[in-house]
């Protein structure tokens, strides 16, 4: 039986075609192949080249793998220089700064204000009294009331404990300050706070920042503590009166010391120069007493050898001595002509001294 319908045949390209387009194709895989290799050789270096890192010379750095701290003891700090961990997510490095100065104030004691008016330097009106919901402040030991700021300047001494022990070791470090505030103001009187011992106050603050960081392990080392204390506003009027009576107290007092300095000074110079004559004429009386017993004893041997003469010679000079100072004189007589008296009348200006000379 014969087929009216002709059969259509699909005749595939030609063996030669066939053959030559599966070569290329088969280059080209290849080809692609090398390129991919390469590429995934290189992704693969630069992704071990990416885990290396530097640490500057005023940071440490600790490796984490998969959260958890690489290495024991110091070995876990890395100092400054090149080092390589795993890259990210395997390896995490966490770099911690070690001499970098950080900056903490008190959250506590200070009155409200604003961030602007602390830049502007613009103070709120003060109100007629302390709203406890957001003004701060801290009690004296005389159970006065003071404001008080703190700010703490330090830097990390151990990383690891700083960094890793706790949740937030700067709040902690701010917790601590902020203790140290009041339990030191509550040591100190009002004016000891404000006036009369400023640095003693702020020494002690810092002190005690010290000893909870000591006892809390926080690894940090205070480098500076400023404290700055101002009266109550509403009482500022007063306090301001008290520290002008107090300056002109201690002015009078500056005063008086001085004047007692200067009635001292010149009471010491009379007395020294008083002491000075009386030993200087205390000198004169003993040397001149002793020249009057070396003539008395010169005096004596002459004397000795003629009683009489020597009476006779000292009479007249004593004599003419006398009668130079007479105007005139008189001999009364009695009518027998014998003398009774001799009556002399005597200047009344005193003779010049004259220097008489020893025998």
């Amino acid at each position: 039986m014969n087929d009216d319908h002709p059969h259509s045949h699909d005749h595939g390209p030609a063996p030669e075609t066939q053959d030559a387009g599966s070569q290329a194709l088969a280059e080209a895989l290849r080809s692609s192949f090398a390129i991919v290799k390469v590429v995934m050789l290189l992704m693969v270096v630069a992704f071990f080249a990416s885990g290396f890192f530097t640490v500057g010379s005023q940071e440490k750095a600790v490796i984490l793998r998969f959260g958890k701290p690489v290495g024991v003891g110091e070995s876990r700090l890395l100092g400054a220089g090149w080092h390589w961990s795993l890259p990210y997510p395997i390896d995490e490095v966490v770099k911690i700064p070690i001499t970098q100065q950080q900056i903490v104030q008190s959250t506590i004691g200070w009155y409200f204000t604003t961030p602007e008016q602390v830049l502007s330097g613009e103070e709120l009106f003060a109100g007629p009294s302390l709203n406890p919901a957001i003004d701060g402040y801290v009690i004296t030991g005389d159970q006065n009331i003071v404001h008080s700021l703190a700010t703490l300047r330090y830097h990390v001494r151990d990383p690891f404990n700083y960094t890793f022990n706790f949740a937030s070791a700067s709040n902690l470090v701010q917790n601590a300050l902020n203790n140290a505030l009041l339990y030191t103001a509550a040591h100190f009187n009002v004016d000891d706070i404000l006036t009369r011992d400023v640095d003693g106050f702020r020494e002690a603050v810092g002190r005690r920042v010290e000893n909870l960081a000591e006892q809390e392990q926080l690894g940090i080392v205070v480098d500076q503590c400023n404290v700055d204390s101002v009266p109550p506003r509403q009482l500022k009027a007063i306090f301001d009166q008290v520290e002008i009576t107090r300056n002109k107290r201690n002015e009078d007092i500056v005063n008086a010391n001085s004047y007692t300095n200067q009635v001292l000074s010149l009471a010491d110079a009379q007395a020294a120069t008083i002491i000075q004559q009386a030993t200087l004429a205390r000198a004169n009386y003993v040397t001149n007493v002793l020249a009057e017993a070396q003539v008395f004893d010169g005096l004596l041997p002459v004397y000795q050898f003629n009683p009489r003469l020597f009476t006779q010679k000292y009479t007249v000079e004593m004599m003419a001595e006398v009668l130079t100072n007479a105007e005139h004189w008189v001999e009364p007589t009695s009518g027998s002509g014998i003398p009774t008296e001799v009556r002399l009348q005597l200047s009344r200006r005193l003779p010049e001294q004259k220097t008489t000379a020893s025998p």
